[in-house]
């Protein structure tokens, strides 16, 4: 043993010989394993799981999907672990082929999808087998669809995450969204049932969400009626928006003692308002600090809601305290333990 190289099937540096991974593409004879055929990619298709979270203290997001909750209801329908690696398909939905018998479920915005060129069901699973093909079209209401896939999307881990996070080309598939002929590996399918949301727990992706805060961490440096106008909006949120931030339009937000601050962490749905008093809203993609004031927090409950919303929709932030923040967050979880019931 020299190094980093074992001889055999050795491994040199990120290099495994024989069956081997190179950075994040899986090398062999794919024959050998299930897959999934990407006929057409869509504009924005990643290969996504809960994220990898502690290393933002080195500048790396946790990343993952943008509506956790509609990608977690997505794996249970097909009972994976709620972790299990899916797609996050944005705006237009990819064309796929299967080539082994598998579990599948959709959920997140309606993108109109068919199998074999019949309407295929959404928050729902389904059977599909060797050869059949899954279309997903453009998204009608919301913005973001999920894919689930007995036995989850089996790409080598990165950082201990399959996300995708692409200013950062880490994880997923070689860091970046999905390209027409790419092969996703599927890992071993478990027994499974079929299942459905039950009747009243699907989301309504229409109307103006009402997105609910925690003020702060710094507050202090707004004027009053700068905090009103924020939490009587409403605000728009821009076509400039993305997984990193939520950009938004709408009332200013006045500082009393200017927009710097010495540079902090930055949670998941920390509120940043500019010099221009206009909040960005930061996302699963957020960078780990910044120099800005931060208005409140977006509770991690309503952050698919901003997922989901489309460029030019509106929206309003009203505020509550952290014990009923945290009282909202215990009902959530509560609905998510019943949403899925078995159908067969």
């Amino acid at each position: 043993m020299r190094g980093n190289r074992v001889s055999g099937n050795r491994v040199s540096g990120n290099r495994v010989r024989g069956n081997r991974v190179r950075g994040n593409r899986v090398r062999g004879n794919p024959d050998d394993m299930s897959h999934v055929l990407v006929h057409d990619a869509g504009p924005l298709t990643t290969i996504q799981d809960l994220g990898r979270p502690g290393y933002l203290r080195v500048g790396i997001p946790a990343s993952g999907p943008m509506d956790r909750d509609a990608f977690v209801i997505a794996n249970r329908l097909v009972n994976n672990p709620d972790g299990a690696a899916g797609l996050e398909c944005t705006l237009l939905g990819p064309r796929l082929e299967f080539t082994d018998d598998r579990v599948v479920a959709l959920t997140g915005a309606d993108m109109g999808a068919t199998l074999n060129g019949a309407e295929a069901p959404g928050w729902q699973s389904f059977h599909v087998k060797a050869g059949d093909v899954l279309k997903l079209g453009a998204a009608g209401v919301g913005v973001r669809g999920y894919v689930a896939i007995s036995g989850g999307i089996d790409t080598p881990p990165a950082l201990g995450s399959r996300a995708t996070y692409l200013r950062g080309q880490l994880g997923g598939l070689e860091g970046r969204a999905l390209r027409k002929g790419d092969r996703l590996p599927l890992g071993a399918s478990p027994p499974s049932r079929l299942a459905r949301v039950a009747a009243g727990r699907r989301p309504d992706y229409s109307g103006e969400p009402e997105i609910r805060v925690v003020l702060g961490p710094q507050d202090d440096r707004f004027t009053h009626a700068g905090l009103t106008a924020f939490l009587e909006g409403p605000y728009e949120l821009l076509p400039q928006s993305d997984r990193m931030g939520g950009r938004l339009k709408g009332p200013v937000v006045e500082h009393s003692r200017g927009h710097d601050i010495i540079s902090d962490g930055v949670p998941l749905g920390g509120i940043q308002v500019v010099g221009d008093g206009q909040p960005i809203v930061l996302l699963v993609d957020r960078q780990s600090t910044g120099g800005y004031t931060k208005v409140a927090t977006v509770c991690s409950f309503d952050i698919g809601c901003l997922g989901q919303l489309r460029p030019g929709r509106r929206l309003r932030f009203r505020r509550v305290s952290v014990p009923e923040a945290h009282g909202l967050l215990s009902a959530r979880r509560a609905e998510m333990e019943s949403a899925v019931e078995f159908v067969e």
